[in-house]
């Protein structure tokens, strides 16, 4: 089963964020509730979980890349 990480609702008036850091790469196993990477908007930072235990298969936006909340 796959699971898509989406950028989360961060707030009424926030429609994006800017991912920091990656915690995790392609391949890694990560478990429910572990960090996967940071994310900054423009009133905060923080730590964003995975969603399921799994394996990491694809990162579609880089370090530094802003994300548009998913509505």
């Amino acid at each position: 089963m796959r699971v898509e990480v989406i950028m989360p609702k961060m707030g009424e008036s926030l429609q994006e964020g800017t991912i920091l850091k990656w915690h995790k790469k392609p391949g890694d196993r990560v478990q429910k509730d572990e960090i996967l990477l940071e994310i900054s908007t423009d009133k905060v930072d923080t730590e964003i979980p995975s969603p399921a235990t799994g394996i990491l298969t694809e990162i579609l936006y880089k370090e530094n890349e802003t994300v548009s909340v998913e509505l």
